[in-house]
């Protein structure tokens, strides 16, 4: 049973799937914020980067390819970029040692790096990718940086995607060791990105932390880099020459920041939390005859979250509440 149920509604923002990252923030001041956006130099992520800065946050950016991201960000004004691989988890505590060296405090932490659909691969001790890049490392990242979260007001946010309607937490076998379907590898980690915001909200609400997880919406970026151009023809996303098929049922990159930014500094969203959002709201519940919309019980039930979170810290060997 969810104990967000009674929240998870749409409040009526005022804001929809064609808003922009820059409409919802419009008016807002984010001077003296301090921002970490994971993937924060491509797709949605440097959408996501560019707007924060624009309203006058500073924004870390970790990269597992720093020279790429330092292109893709000149010109920016108060970005840094830091070396930092999510299917690493040397790596991530790397990074996370620099960080809590800096003596800084975080406001705000976006969870926007992410893989889709990619063939079989294996990370660190043999994991699934998807599960590791998208979910482990987050859980590690957002774990060994708790020290500088800044309590009495900053929030967390995971990208996660409708993508979790494919598939529940596979508890009998989350690294996909008796065969690989990478539609549902991807479904189960996104999952996992609700489940994280679910139980990180609960250990983190009483000092003043709100963590939330989201739709972005169907956006053509980066993310589909593994996925063969007949797959996409197949799936009537573009043509054969690569162009959309359906422009308006495709957000642009802006529009698919939108509900991250959102998510991140809302007064709407003030005294909630552990919910998932989209089309810069709160969803719905998903009914059972309709794939498209809405979050399934399987990713909000704080009983999996409990269990995930406890998977998880024994898999990373990281738990700042423990």
């Amino acid at each position: 049973m969810n104990d967000n149920s009674s929240t998870q509604h749409r409040i009526g923002s005022g804001f929809g799937a064609r808003s922009t990252a820059d409409d919802v923030l419009e008016g807002v001041d984010l001077t003296g914020r301090l921002a970490l956006v994971t993937g924060g130099y491509s797709g949605l992520g440097l959408e996501t980067t560019r707007a924060l800065v624009k309203a006058g946050a500073r924004v870390v950016v970790p990269a597992r390819r720093p020279g790429s991201a330092r292109e893709a960000l000149d010109g920016l004004e108060h970005v840094e970029v830091s070396e930092l691989d999510l299917g690493d988890l040397e790596s991530v505590r790397l990074f996370a040692d620099r960080f809590l060296a800096s003596g800084r405090t975080l406001d705000i932490v976006i969870g926007s790096a992410g893989i889709m659909a990619c063939p079989e691969t294996r990370v660190g001790p043999g994991w699934e990718a998807q599960f590791a890049t998208n979910h482990l490392g987050h859980f590690a990242l957002v774990n060994r940086l708790w020290p500088a979260v800044e309590p009495g007001g900053a929030r967390v946010v995971s990208v996660s995607s409708r993508g979790h309607h494919a598939s529940g937490i596979r508890w009998d076998d989350v690294h996909w060791e008796r065969g690989y379907d990478k539609w549902e590898a991807y479904g189960q980690a996104k999952t996992a990105n609700v489940l994280f915001a679910v139980h990180l909200d609960r250990l983190a609400r009483d000092r003043g932390v709100r963590a939330f997880s989201l739709h972005p919406g169907g956006i053509l970026t980066p993310l589909q880099r593994h996925l063969p151009r007949q797959e996409m023809v197949d799936r009537g996303w573009i043509d054969e020459q690569g162009n959309p098929l359906n422009p308006e049922g495709f957000k642009t990159p802006q529009q698919g920041a939108a509900t991250q930014v959102w998510a991140a500094t809302s007064a709407r969203l003030d005294g909630m939390g552990g919910l998932y959002l989209e089309d810069c709201d709160v969803a719905e519940p998903a009914s059972d005859d309709d794939g498209r919309t809405g979050v399934k019980d399987w990713a909000v039930d704080p009983e999996q979250a409990a269990r995930l979170w406890e998977l998880s810290a024994r898999l990373t060997g990281v738990n700042a509440f423990a």
